[in-house]
């Protein structure tokens, strides 16, 4: 196959802001694809930062713009209850990695490395024949800082990136971290390509004077340095460089929608006047600041959208698209006020609440699947789309027979979890235990914890403003062994 290169005005260029699928300049023919003799599908999955999983066009009651995500809804299933294993960065990516529940993935917190000698369902892939590649943020060595300017984690004679299982990639930073990075002089990827183009100095003074939410001017960079499109472009350069005679998996890990509400002006013009609906339950900010913050939030989610449409159009290009199972997700969701909370790591459905659609080959089309799944599930849904045994210790149930109508439902309960809390989930009620709703708590004060255990009926109370647990015996004493047993 031969290479495919493009400048990065011909990438902004190329998708425009809103444009819902474009042709990439220069691609490959379908023929040059020709040569590969492995027929097991590429795996393209989209896992970004922080999108909570009510935030989609499709069958939204809000006024967003994501036609390339709702196509790929039409084409496969759309999964509307979806939980992340836990409702923070690091632990909820080590339990994908790992396929295991947050209890048994080894990263209790953003402050610990995911264990060198637990494999990953990276590793499985790449040793069944699969060339497995990466960009974006990982945080599977989130406190280490050691990502190196080729985003590779070369220590001590180790690579990191080899260790997890990606054949080629480049690992970066989140918002916060790469600017955190470039201030203590750590070299991280992202902030290493825009100190080479004078811009790194301009945006680390821009994330200081930035509160993460309120703060909602546009960014000073131009948007073909923004950082999603930057991770989209590295994305893209890795299946241009993906060899043709083995099935390729790309895990693009967009650093958007999570804040800081940065955006560029072109993206935040798009959302001048358009109205949002306040946040559930919120009495700390102004209604007109509200709807500011969610046009930020919204533009973060239809830039990722328009990088999507690259994709699918350089795939439908190089005649890849029928045989590339396309996943997208997120690590967990955002609060954005509701029950005046701000953020992730809380039990609430906006927080451990993500989407999931899948489209591709075998996977029924324009389906929308109500009962209870979790990402962690996903490790083992690529292994067995690849062929590859799924091993014992893990906890991950492969969605395959799902996927193609086969099986009716796949778990009976989910669960989440982070440090004290930890929640049941069967697709309409919701346990919670070891959680205080009051807001302010002294952070690990023994007394701060609630004891009393919270219920949430989600058909009838979707928001979980009304705790049913004490008229509801019966389905407590049901989840409660659920969860005991889990």
């Amino acid at each position: 196959m031969s290479r495919v290169s493009y400048t990065r005005r011909d990438f902004l260029k190329a998708g425009g802001i809103g444009v819902a699928a474009v042709t990439l300049p220069g691609c490959a023919t379908a023929s040059q694809r020709s040569v590969v003799k492995d027929k097991r599908p590429n795996i393209l999955f989209f896992f970004p930062d922080q999108h909570r999983f009510d935030w989609l066009g499709h069958n939204s009651h809000l006024p967003l713009r994501t036609p390339n995500l709702d196509a790929l809804a039409n084409r496969g299933v759309l999964f509307t209850n979806a939980l992340c294993p836990s409702p923070l960065c690091a632990p909820s990516r080590a339990c994908l990695a790992a396929g295991k529940e947050y209890d048994n993935c080894g990263v209790p917190g953003n402050g610990q490395n995911y264990p060198v000698e637990q494999t990953t369902f990276y590793t499985l892939l790449r040793d069944s024949g699969y060339h497995v590649t990466g960009c974006g943020k990982f945080d599977l060595r989130k406190p280490s800082k050691s990502w190196g300017h080729d985003g590779k984690h070369r220590v001590d004679g180790k690579c990191y990136l080899n260790i997890w299982g990606f054949s080629d990639g480049k690992d970066s930073g989140g918002k916060h971290d790469g600017v955190d990075a470039y201030r203590k002089g750590i070299v991280e990827p992202y902030t290493a390509f825009l100190a080479e183009r004078n811009l790194a100095k301009i945006h680390s003074e821009d994330f200081r004077n930035r509160h993460n939410f309120k703060t909602t001017t546009p960014t000073l960079l131009p948007d073909d340095a923004y950082v999603d499109n930057w991770i989209a472009e590295n994305g893209l350069e890795l299946i241009q460089k993906a060899p043709a005679d083995k099935p390729w998996f790309l895990q693009v890990n967009f650093n958007g929608p999570h804040p800081p509400m940065d955006i560029t002006k072109r993206m935040k013009d798009r959302w001048r006047g358009v109205a949002f609906p306040p946040p559930n339950g919120s009495a700390e900010i102004a209604p007109e600041k509200h709807s500011e913050i969610r046009q930020n939030y919204a533009a973060m989610i239809e830039n990722i959208d328009r990088c999507i449409g690259l994709y699918i159009e350089h795939l439908r290009k190089t005649g890849q698209l029928e045989n590339t199972l396309i996943v997208y997700s997120s690590d967990h969701g955002e609060m954005l006020g509701d029950h005046d909370r701000w953020s992730k790591k809380l039990p609430y459905q906006p927080s451990v609440g993500v989407p999931l659609i899948v489209a591709g080959p075998g996977v029924s089309p324009a389906r929308q699947y109500k009962p209870p799944v979790t990402t962690m599930d996903l490790a083992a849904t690529f292994l067995e789309y690849a062929s590859a045994p799924v091993p014992k210790d893990f906890d991950s149930i492969s969605m395959k027979p799902v996927l193609q109508g086969k099986r009716g439902r796949h778990r009976e309960y989910v669960y989440s979890g982070l440090k004290p809390w930890r929640l049941v989930f069967d697709g309409r009620y919701k346990l919670i235990r070891n959680f205080n709703p009051a807001k302010k708590t002294r952070r690990n004060s023994k007394t701060s914890l609630n004891k009393t255990v919270l219920l949430f009926d989600l058909q009838q109370d979707p928001l979980e403003n009304v705790n049913i647990a004490n008229e509801s015996p019966a389905i407590v004493e049901r989840l409660t062994k659920a969860l005991d047993s889990a």
